[in-house]
């Protein structure tokens, strides 16, 4: 089996490795042809998460994009529902560059014609908002769901599955996670179980894209 290096980029500074990892190592048990080298931005413990902190992120994340293909890298992955250094990167190196928000909200319309997005926060990303326009149905969150620990509360994974319900009944046929971190408890099959239509998980979204693009490139060059 042929196999690819993928960079993939986590926009929150962190020493740990296992937290470091981990997306990179769920597109590895998805996409067993990837090869994942996961690096985190410097001085954002907080990530990336309001206009000061997306300007002083977006350079990092590009000169980790750069750094990244020069050691061989042949897609790049920014793992992060924001898409934050998207465009910036892919003006700075000559390889693929996906970001989480765009590959969820792209391969949503897939599956249906009115998304609902559903998160931790009550911001719909602009990547969403470009690909989904005036289609979205809702933008929610759990009641008292701030942050991705709250979801793995009781409270939390049951407030998130009533708004969840609550978009389909609203009209939703699809729903796009827009948080990165719900991918790594793998909520979206038990929303999909619960609430009865499609469930978009953003980690898996980023590795079939950046797949799809390495082999669209390939077949450009044959």
């Amino acid at each position: 089996m042929k196999t690819y290096k993928v960079g993939l980029i986590r926009v929150l500074t962190t020493e740990d490795e296992e937290l470091l990892q981990l997306h990179g190592k769920l597109i590895e048990s998805y996409f067993p042809m990837f090869q994942v080298v996961s690096r985190c931005i410097p001085d954002q413990p907080e990530g990336i998460h309001d206009d000061e902190t997306f300007a002083v992120g977006v350079p990092k994340v590009v000169n980790l994009a750069v750094e990244l293909w020069k050691e061989g890298c042949q897609a790049i992955i920014i793992s992060c529902a924001g898409d934050p250094g998207v465009p910036e990167a892919r003006q700075a190196v000559p390889i693929p560059v996906i970001g989480a928000g765009s590959s969820t909200a792209a391969l949503s319309l897939f599956f249906g014609s009115h998304p609902a997005v559903l998160g931790i926060t009550e911001d719909v990303p602009s990547g969403y908002k470009r690909i989904f326009g005036d289609r979205i149905v809702d933008n929610a969150k759990g009641a008292g769901v701030e942050n991705v620990l709250d979801l793995m509360t009781d409270r939390g994974y049951e407030a998130t599955m009533k708004a969840a319900a609550a978009q389909k009944e609203m009209g939703a046929d699809v729903i796009a996670l827009s948080c990165t971190g719900m991918s790594s408890i793998r909520i979206a099959p038990s929303i999909e179980k619960t609430v009865g239509i499609p469930v978009l998980d953003p980690v898996l979204c980023e590795g079939l894209l950046t797949l799809f693009e390495l082999l669209r490139r390939e077949n450009m060059e044959d």
